[in-house]
């Protein structure tokens, strides 16, 4: 029982640490957040392990970790706006070649992750050829061009 106690305070500690930092570190992870998500993951396991190493242990937090997963899985689909409070929503982080400063601050995404991604996905190369660019729920970036023959 206090394995699945762990469990469960570690899934939400976690969950909510990652919830605040923004969705950048989900979608343009550097060395230095590699680093600190391996980091993160050896001090989540001994939080978790405690001192019993067995192989029940281990068995009661997989089970314990997959059963809050799919139990907010369904939840999210029972409910909608928990699923948006748990996952977000999409965020237009430039409009008209324009960045959105408070929006790009607040999910800790730069003017050079948007044109990372305008360069990667359609070759742009300033912001004046975003249409819109779209922080998407999983981190990635949506880039919609902005049309050529615009004035």
């Amino acid at each position: 029982m206090e394995a699945s106690l762990r469990a469960v305070l570690v899934y939400t500690f976690l969950f909510v640490i990652f919830r605040v930092s923004g969705k950048r570190s989900l979608g343009q992870v550097t060395t230095f957040d590699f680093v600190l998500l391996l980091i993160i993951a050896e001090t989540t396991q001994q939080a978790l392990l405690g001192d019993d190493f067995s192989v029940t242990n281990c068995f009661v937090l997989i089970g314990t970790l997959f059963g809050i997963d799919l139990g907010l899985a369904r939840l999210k689909r029972l409910f909608p706006r928990l699923d948006k409070w748990i996952e977000g929503q999409p965020l237009v982080i430039v409009a008209e070649g324009k960045p959105i400063y408070r929006y790009m601050e607040h999910a800790g995404v730069g003017e050079d992750d948007v044109l990372r991604a305008a360069r990667e996905l359609h070759g742009l190369s300033r912001m004046d050829q975003i249409q819109f660019a779209v922080l998407e729920r999983n981190g990635g970036i949506t880039i919609i061009p902005a049309d050529p023959d615009r004035s």
